[in-house]
């Protein structure tokens, strides 16, 4: 099993208000298949057909006013990708936070406030 690049999209994810709607419309569009995230309630897994692990994820929205879709980039230091954002103009728009199992995130936003994530994964 090959490992992704740091620095490159390794990461999308669907944020909705309507979870078995989306998981049925993504499954009939492109055959996603779909797993609870075991670490995390309210969020599915999305894995291609044949792939080896997920490659995205659904998030659970509480209204339609947080619906979203968005990629992440893996990077080597969530933090220092932060400091670096705003030194060329960007925004941090969420602050880096570590899940329970974890993983390290947060949301930026690019200097024409396109927000998209940066994340380290959780040490094995």
């Amino acid at each position: 099993m090959s490992v992704p690049a740091f620095n490159t999209v390794t990461w999308f994810q669907v944020g909705t208000d309507a979870p078995e709607e989306a998981r049925r419309f993504y499954g009939d569009m492109f055959g996603w298949q779909f797993a609870q995230d075991q670490g995390e309630d309210g969020y599915d897994l999305i894995t291609y057909p044949g792939a080896e692990r997920p490659s995205g994820g659904i998030a659970h929205s509480a209204d339609a006013s947080e619906n979203h879709a968005i990629f992440l980039v893996m990077v080597e230091d969530v933090d220092a990708t932060c400091a670096r954002t705003e030194q060329s103009g960007g925004k941090v728009a969420v602050p880096p936070e570590t899940t329970g199992n974890g993983l390290r995130f947060a949301y930026l936003d690019d200097p024409s406030g396109n927000r998209f994530g940066v994340f380290k994964p959780a040490t094995s």
